[in-house]
């Protein structure tokens, strides 16, 4: 009980630190922190920066350190070593290198369509970055056809999926957004599923730009998304 307390104390501890405190004393202070005492460690190998620290903290994977030196080493290891040299767009980080799996283009040049699957595999989080949701959707339908993936076991082991928000750019759940479909606004592989926090807003793109409907995560299916490519 005595290691749940203070576990949950650190825990709660990283989200009370300002983004300036951050910039200014805990990155810094994290970087050198693991750079002298601390063995290599991989971020990317967790899946939240809860079970990071924990990690840190009973692995003994850094020399004895105090609660403000876990919380720097924690941070720096999450906001800065695990997402490296990559482009950020709200929620949505791509790295420059990540081709979409569906159509082979570069996504991080399409940052206001980017969209992501996030899996679990061997126990290690993975995720695939798409140029729109309309590719996005095909591998999701279909994974099968664009590497041995078992649409089943797939589909279970799916831990989120992220759509970039048309008016805010900002990363969304994609299962709870709402989706104009025909719109005159085009992706980067023409016609696109246009996603939105709200149904307000996409009612009033829908007007703006006469889209056609609306839909919902779980209205969409291969054969609709698919339509997409087919002309007018």
């Amino acid at each position: 009980m005595k290691k749940l307390l203070i576990f949950l104390l650190l825990f709660t501890s990283l989200f009370a630190i300002t983004d300036a405190q951050k910039k200014v004393i805990y990155y810094p202070m994290g970087k050198k922190i693991y750079q002298k005492v601390c063995k290599q460690i991989y971020p990317k190998n967790y899946s939240d920066i809860s079970s990071l620290q924990k990690a840190i903290k009973d692995k003994h994977l850094c020399k004895r350190l105090g609660k403000k030196q876990l919380l720097a080493v924690t941070l720096y290891l999450w906001d800065i070593k695990r997402v490296g040299k990559k482009r950020s767009f709200g929620n949505v980080v791509v790295h420059k290198g990540e081709k979409c799996p569906v159509c082979g283009m570069l996504v991080y040049k399409y940052p206001r369509w980017a969209a992501q699957i996030f899996f679990k595999k061997d126990g290690k989080i993975h995720h695939f970055s798409f140029d729109g949701v309309k590719d996005m959707m095909k591998f999701y339908f279909n994974p099968d056809d664009y590497g041995k993936y078992d649409i089943k076991k797939f589909r279970k082991s799916i831990t989120k999926m992220i759509v970039t928000d048309y008016y805010t750019q900002k990363g969304i759940n994609a299962k709870k957004a709402y989706y104009v479909f025909w719109s005159n606004v085009l992706g980067p592989m023409g016609n696109e599923l246009i996603p939105f926090k709200t149904l307000k807003e996409a009612q009033n793109f829908k007007k703006d730009h006469f889209g056609k409907f609306i839909k919902r995560f779980d209205e969409l299916n291969d054969d609709l998304v698919w339509s997409l490519d087919e002309k007018k």
